[in-house]
């Protein structure tokens, strides 16, 4: 077999855990590098690697490295590759890019498209024929890392992230990944603990994740023997007996060690989720080696025959707006369970607030930085015996002497203030900085709030990051009740990310006083730097609609289940210019989301509307939003990949549908598994805009809009068509200050 250069990647802070994996795996890493380690070897080496590894999220084997100082030499370097030694031409791939500090392409998206058409036009030409893209399972995915004018070009043996071993597959509030929750049980020597047949508890187990995972590895259970599918299998160089051979050991020893499982259990409050870990559990072929049952913190107690291991969870950060009190009170709680019945054990947590770790009452070793995704985290752990006990920190003077009264038992008559200040008060003055943040929005809200009222507007943006430290964007919605929903902007790199939590504490401790709102109708998302279409991907699963007022429509907003509520502020006037030009006019909608544009057009009187969206959520919260006025005429809703459906209308001679009105709103991006190729607005705009004029009657006009910010219309290769930059009027007051948050056209033939 031949050499390869391979390499493993994982997240931040578990590089040292990967590498020793795979020195026992008998594999010598060459070198470690931030969130990854190199290694060299054969296919064995590789699939040995895919099968065991517990920490990493996927296999890269190097098939090129390469400068790239242009656009063109990627697309030439790429081309350089025969491609027909690793796909054929009737297969399908996909291609990953990511880049840092690179001048030659600092767009990602169009960096893949470049690597995947050198692929497509090699094939074709050699062969007239060309591999199908799948982003989904495709036989073989392409990875590429360009750094500076550095190209690395390789193929992701994995396929899709090694975390996902195969058995969790109900979707849950909070999960931590399967490859963190290993790392945890790594770093808490559960693998000692397990092998003198110590007892694993994880008192809020949620869907059973890290119980699972303490399973696979007291068992010697390769994690990967769940998963059908590799981004090695449809590769033409697959060894397939190699493969087989290496599964077959890993059965073997999987048989072996789960007859030497030690006692493994779990607790939740939550019935639902008890029920989730229990399928997770079956899922993974371990009915019967874990239990676990409906027990709130307070009550979990291990047996009496449960021989002292380790106690670990994941408990809640407090990272939602209103739960902090909550969430001291239940690490109390804990503490107060962990010394009253686990004495002699292990323990080890994850929290993302350190301060929240004093509240257990119980000292750590030193901890552990591991990442949640991109949050920052500490792993604590603890040896649960009377000498680690100590009374933690309070915020206040009389929080102070009730928890020296009650660690103590002293009288609190008998409490000197040298006493109490032995725990100090954390609680801190206002600072000058949130103080301006404070006044710069009630000065925006007294102006908007006569703007709107005189306008009929319930619903606006109240404050964009006005100030630069303070980066939020905080929106009100008027209904049966007032909500807040605020946004945070991702902080650059350059921020330290405690003064960000810091700064973002601070403005939301102001909120509620400056609106006059309770904080549980106050609803904190962080915005960051979306992946094809993040933005429309569920957050949660708590299904709370309300109904706002806009226009004389009746809308339904969410703002626990999505990034964004269902309704795009900024695109108000265009919405509104929908409604007023609608009445007996065909209306079509296009990534029409949840339908509120052609809410408008009903009420404004359109005879008829057709509302294209890919996701069948929501256009089902589009029905809804129709359903709640009183409209008439026919509204078609239609399920589907709108680039597909758009040029398949186009090209239609018979019966070819006719349009009035159409609004044209696409993402900036999207490479979603129900779409037959990517979608890259830069890119894709002239032949979509085509496409949609073609729909459009005698007389109709079509209003095109994009909020990707550097994006350029291509008007000469539009200039058949009549183009009027209208974005300045479609501006609302309320987004004066973020002229450039969209863009709009009207567009007529």
């Amino acid at each position: 077999m031949p050499t390869y250069q391979l390499f493993a990647t994982t997240p931040k802070a578990m590089e040292t855990l990967l590498a020793n994996e795979l020195k026992g795996l008998g594999i010598e890493p060459t070198r470690s590098t931030i969130a990854g380690v190199a290694f060299e070897g054969n296919l064995e080496t590789a699939y040995r690697a895919c099968l065991w590894s517990r920490t990493a999220n996927r296999i890269l084997l190097q098939l090129a490295t390469f400068t790239v100082k242009t656009q063109e030499d990627l697309y030439t370097a790429a081309q350089k590759i025969d491609w027909f030694e690793h796909i054929a031409p009737d297969s399908s791939f996909a291609v990953t890019f990511s880049a840092k500090n690179a001048p030659a392409i600092n767009n990602t998206h169009f960096g893949a498209l470049r690597v995947k058409d050198a692929i497509v036009d090699q094939m074709r030409q050699r062969f007239n024929n060309r591999p199908r893209i799948d982003t989904e399972h495709p036989d073989i995915l392409i990875n590429v890392y360009l750094q500076g004018e550095i190209a690395q070009l390789s193929l992701d043996l994995s396929g899709e992230s090694l975390h996902r071993r195969g058995y969790r597959d109900i979707n849950i509030k909070a999960p931590i990944k399967e490859n963190l929750a290993a790392a945890m049980l790594l770093r808490s020597g559960w693998p000692k603990i397990a092998g003198h047949q110590g007892s694993l508890c994880d008192p809020m187990c949620g869907s059973g994740t890290l119980l699972v995972e303490g399973a696979l590895i007291a068992a010697d259970y390769a994690p990967g023997l769940l998963r059908d599918y590799y981004g090695f299998l449809g590769w033409k160089l697959h060894d397939p007996a190699c493969w087989q051979r290496l599964k077959a050991e890993a059965e073997q020893r999987r048989s072996v060690g789960l007859t030497k499982l030690p006692v493994i259990v779990g607790f939740d409050q939550d019935r639902a989720t008890v029920n989730t870990a229990l399928a997770h559990i079956t899922n993974a072929g371990l009915q019967n080696k874990i239990h676990v049952e409906r027990r709130d913190i307070e009550f979990a107690k291990p047996a009496d025959n449960w021989k002292p291991g380790l106690l670990i969870c994941n408990p809640p950060y407090g990272e939602r707006l209103g739960d902090e009190q909550e969430t001291a009170d239940l690490y109390k709680k804990m503490g107060e369970t962990l010394k009253a019945n686990f004495r002699n054990w292990e323990a080890a947590l994850i929290i993302s607030n350190p301060e929240l770790g004093f509240r257990l009452g119980i000292r750590s070793k030193k901890p552990i930085t591991l990442f949640n995704g991109a949050l920052e985290c500490k792993l604590l752990r603890l040896t649960i015996d009377e000498s680690a006990f100590f009374i933690p920190k309070a915020k206040t003077r009389d929080e102070r002497i009730a928890l020296v009264t009650e660690n103590s038992k002293i009288n609190p008559q008998e409490i000197t203030d040298d006493e109490i200040v032995a725990y100090p008060d954390v609680s801190k003055e206002r600072e000058p900085g949130v103080i301006s943040f404070a006044n710069r929005v009630k000065k925006n809200l007294s102006k908007l709030s006569k703007w709107s009222k005189k306008n009929q507007i319930s619903c606006f943006r109240v404050y964009d990051a006005d100030l630069p430290e303070y980066a939020v964007a905080i929106d009100l919605y008027q209904g049966d009740k007032t909500w807040i929903s605020v946004q945070e902007y991702e902080p650059p790199k350059s921020i330290d990310p405690q003064k960000a939590n810091q700064r973002l504490a601070g403005l939301l401790s102001e909120i509620p006083t400056i609106f006059g709102v309770n904080r549980d109708r106050i609803f904190l998302k962080i915005r960051r730097k979306q992946k094809s279409a993040d933005q429309y991907e569920k957050q949660g699963n708590l299904g709370h609609f309300h109904i706002i007022q806009e226009g004389g429509c009746k809308l339904l907003v969410n703002f626990e289940d999505y990034l964004d509520t269902g309704l795009f502020l900024d695109h108000r006037p265009i919405r509104q210019l929908i409604q007023q030009q609608a009445k007996n006019k065909r209306f079509l909608n296009l990534f029409g989301y949840t339908g509120t544009a052609t809410v408008h057009a009903a009420i404004g009187g359109a005879s008829a509307s057709t509302t294209v969206d890919m996701s069948n959520t929501y256009l089902n919260w589009a029905k809804n939003n129709l359903d709640l006025n009183i409209v008439s005429g026919d509204h078609e809703l239609i399920q589907a990949d709108c680039l597909g459906w758009l040029a398949h209308e186009a090209e239609q001679t018979l019966n070819k549908r006719q349009y009035d009105l159409i609004f044209l709103d696409p993402p900036t991006f999207s490479n979603s598994k129900r779409m037959s190729d990517v979608l890259d607005i830069q890119i894709d705009h002239v032949p979509m805009i085509k496409d949609a004029a073609s729909l459009l009657a005698p007389g109709g006009v079509l209003y095109f809009s994009t909020n990707f910010r550097r994006f350029k219309i291509d008007l000469e290769a539009l200039s058949s068509l009549r183009i009027e930059d209208i974005s300045a009027s479609t501006i609302p007051e309320d987004f004066a200050r973020n002229p450039k948050i969209h863009y709009c056209w009207k567009i007529t033939k």
